[in-house]
Formats: C-alpha cells, sequence, structure tokens
C-alpha cells in the first residue's frame, strides 16, 4: 500500500526550533515540567535539582526537541525519598510514544526506536549525543546497579524520533 506519514517509525519533518516545557510519555505515566540544564564544571550534563523529583531537564545549548538534531532529555529515577520523574524509563518499549510540549504552542511526537542501558564507564557519548541528520530524542536517567558509595552505575537511554506534531 501507499506509505503515509502517520506510518509508525516514519520520520516527521524537522520542526523550527523552539524551547520544550514539558514532558509526556503516556505509557510510564511520565507528565512532567521541563527545565533547561547545561553542563557542569567537568563537562558532563548537570540534572534537575533532586528534591523537584517530578521535574525533567533539557540540553538548553544543544537541539530542541522537534528540530534537525538530537535533542536530550535527562531525569532523576528517584531520590532520597523515593521515585521520581523517570523512575519506570527502563520499561519503555520501542513504539513507545513521547510527546513534549514547545513554548511555541506546538507538539513534537517521538517514537521509541530502542532502550538500551549502559555502564558509566562504557557509555556511548558519540552514539547519545551525536549529531543526527533528522529530529532525534534521547531521554536520560540512572540505572543499572546500584551502589550506596556511588549510586548508580550506569544509565538508562531512551533512543526516539520525530514521526509527528501538532
Amino acid at each position: 500500500g501507499q506509505s503515509t506519514r502517520a506510518d509508525r517509525g516514519a520520520a516527521a519533518p524537522a520542526l523550527p526550533p523552539s524551547p520544550p516545557d514539558r514532558v509526556r510519555i503516556p505509557a510510564i505515566g511520565v507528565d512532567a515540567p521541563l527545565t533547561a540544564l547545561g553542563l557542569t564544571e567537568t563537562g558532563s550534563l548537570d540534572v534537575p535539582p533532586a528534591e523537584r523529583k517530578n521535574l525533567a531537564g533539557w540540553y538548553e545549548a544543544g537541539t530542541t526537541p522537534g528540530e534537525r538534531g538530537t535533542a536530550i532529555v535527562a531525569g532523576h529515577v528517584d531520590n532520597a525519598k523515593g521515585p521520581a520523574v523517570f523512575y519506570r524509563l527502563g520499561a519503555l518499549r520501542k513504539g513507545s510514544r513521547i510527546e513534549v510540549d514547545r513554548r511555541d504552542g506546538g507538539v513534537a511526537v517521538f517514537t521509541v526506536d530502542a532502550v538500551e542501558v549502559y555502564a558509566a564507564d562504557a557509555f556511548p557519548d558519540e552514539k547519545v549525543y551525536g549529531a543526527a541528520d533528522r529530529p532525534e530524542l534521547r531521554v536520560i536517567t540512572c540505572g543499572g546497579p546500584y551502589s550506596r558509595s556511588t549510586g548508580y552505575q550506569g544509565n538508562v537511554v531512551v533512543f526516539a524520533h520525530l514521526t509527528d506534531s501538532r
């Protein structure tokens, strides 16, 4: 049959840049405000304040979600009091939907391509953060084994690409 843009997995045209305000992942019950994140002194991505457990962040110096390139969203898996915004991120499956509300009033809709877990010492920076020639999204939280002294030993990374907008 004829292919339409609504085909699952088909890439949608890139959107103009616009800061994101909220992220929603219906499959795991996420509906969270987004705050702008920068880099730490050591050059790693900063994280939202741990006490605001339902707050996720996006890398402000990078691509905005929906424009061509790789946009980065990050959040905590938990805090001292219990589960946080991306607690169930590792349960996402290929084909799940991620929606980002943009400040320009639009909604960028992404479809999950893969969910991976990486050890901290084997994190594939280029695969996760590298440039893309279509609008892509990475959603990152802590994951893997946990140690009381050093915290989580790795990261859960969701890879997704823009499949619709409204």
